[in-house]
């Protein structure tokens, strides 16, 4: 082959190529910030049509498979207000939201959706609407807790790596009633659904639906996340399934989780360790199912803040990602 020969053969190929619709590029961080942002903007106008969803998009809410243009997309009345938290992650192509916005009936509800990209196209988007907010949870819902949106400073910073762990073991400790399998500073504060769960020594939780006063609860909501669970307090959850720790974000440290909680009760009465004046904790409750999301803020190798939207549902229910 002549040099001539080569070279037009090689014009020929770099035309071929540039002739060639250009592959989709990856989401970057702000990117799929933006995105996550425009889609909870598109359910409060009712427009699946002003994002990039997939024709074969799967979408579930609350457990159950829905088409572009039901549930929230139908439902939602306004969109977010100031409590918003974003967990990006370019390497998954996923990103997570929370955010309090406008539900059926103008009601503020607790939302958390999860989003996944391929080719720049949506092709998994779920849902998770948390339980009926009351005065007192929506006041700790006005805005994010300043720590969770910091960005953590690179002394102490942890890889995504360590921060995916973290997020699985704290299943695994919640689980296995034992802190040691996770990694939480004495600080660590959670709460669910706006209400404060730990490190809140104020708190009184009705016992059971019978109107009775749970008398260990109100040393136990005191306690951090890792020394309740070394108390026995969550010896009620039967098992955790559907863990799925995937979109973590080391500019702030933020890793989403979720996960199913199944609750059987065929029992009531469970035995506490190291409670004062209280050897059992007796809960009257039919069985049910939480699918639930937590967002973990996680720095020097360690869990500090905890933020959750969970929802309350049928015992056993199927997850809507069978199929």
């Amino acid at each position: 082959m002549t040099i001539h020969r080569f070279l037009a053969g090689t014009a020929l190929a770099f035309a071929a190529m540039s002739a060639m619709p250009a592959a989709a590029q990856d989401c970057d961080r702000q990117c799929l910030i933006d995105l996550s942002d425009k889609y909870v903007a598109a359910l409060a106008t009712h427009n699946p049509k002003a994002v990039p969803l997939a024709d074969s998009v799967k979408t579930v809410e609350n457990l159950k498979r829905i088409k572009p243009g039901e549930g929230l997309w139908a439902s939602t009345t306004s969109g977010a207000t100031d409590f918003v938290i974003h967990v990006p992650d370019p390497v998954s192509q996923q990103v997570g939201i929370m955010a309090v916005m406008g539900g059926a009936e103008k009601k503020p509800v607790l939302v958390g959706i999860r989003l996944k990209l391929t080719g720049g196209k949506i092709v998994e988007a779920e849902h998770i609407i948390g339980n009926a907010l009351t005065d007192g949870q929506l006041a700790n819902l006005q805005t994010p807790r300043p720590a969770l949106l910091r960005e953590v400073p690179y002394e102490y910073a942890d890889s995504r790596g360590r921060m995916i762990w973290l997020g699985k073991s704290y299943y695994d400790a919640l689980d296995n009633g034992n802190s040691q399998q996770s990694a939480m500073a004495d600080d660590c504060e959670r709460r669910e659904n706006g209400f404060q769960t730990a490190r809140n020594p104020m708190v009184r939780q009705s016992g059971g639906g019978n109107g009775q006063t749970d008398p260990a609860f109100a040393y136990l909501g005191g306690l951090g996340c890792a020394a309740q669970m070394d108390t026995n307090m969550w010896e009620y959850i039967s098992r955790i399934e559907n863990r799925r720790v995937e979109i973590a974000d080391p500019v702030t440290g933020l890793v989403w989780g979720m996960s199913h909680f199944h609750h059987d009760f065929t029992k009531q009465d469970f035995a506490l360790i190291g409670v004062p004046g209280v050897p059992v904790r007796h809960m009257e409750y039919k069985p049910f199912d939480m699918p639930a999301i937590h967002i973990y803020k996680v720095w020097g190798g360690k869990i500090h803040e905890i933020e959750a939207v969970g929802l309350t549902t049928t015992y056993n229910s199927p997850t809507g990602w069978e199929n």
